[in-house]
């Protein structure tokens, strides 16, 4: 277990600030600049439109009533205090986990900076293929997105790295 912050995945953490700022200077913007459901078309495949989202991801549970706020608040509040222990016990070394549970800490905390103040996460990235559209979501719903697929790519590639290194002393 490392001995100091600067030896622990700690030291990652501008991560989570990047991160954070970047979602909600973005989801300002949005406030200021759009009408709820206003959508400006960039690609043609994809658009800023402004909704807001009072579940989880993919609006699960948007229409639940009101308890499903308080409970996505202390799911973030739980998940980022778990990874913040696990980074201080990790070496700072293990980028991959480290960069994966700061994208999720940085995601996660945005978040719930939306759910506090507004009482509904502001989503406004929009892709879709024709008629179809995707789930409309944010920078910090990303930012969970590739922390979670950098956390299951960990899982197979590291026992790999652990398995090469012993190969190597050998």
């Amino acid at each position: 277990m490392p001995t100091s912050w600067k030896d622990s995945g700690l030291r990652w953490y501008w991560i989570v600030v990047l991160v954070f700022i970047a979602d909600q200077l973005s989801k300002q913007w949005v406030l200021s600049s759009f009408e709820l459901y206003e959508s400006v078309k960039l690609l043609p495949m994809f658009n800023f439109t402004y909704v807001r989202n009072y579940g989880a991801a993919f609006s699960f549970l948007s229409d639940a009533g009101g308890w499903q706020r308080w409970l996505f608040t202390f799911v973030a509040v739980g998940f980022s205090i778990l990874l913040s222990v696990w980074l201080r016990q990790q070496s700072t070394k293990m980028w991959r986990l480290n960069l994966a549970y700061t994208l999720v800490i940085g995601g996660a905390l945005g978040n719930l900076i939306d759910r506090l103040q507004h009482g509904f996460v502001v989503d406004f990235l929009d892709f879709y293929w024709k008629t179809s559209h995707f789930p409309a979501f944010n920078i910090a719903d990303s930012a969970i997105c590739i922390g979670a697929g950098l956390i299951i790519l960990d899982s197979f590639v590291s026992g790999k790295d652990v398995k090469k290194s012993d190969d190597i002393k050998e």
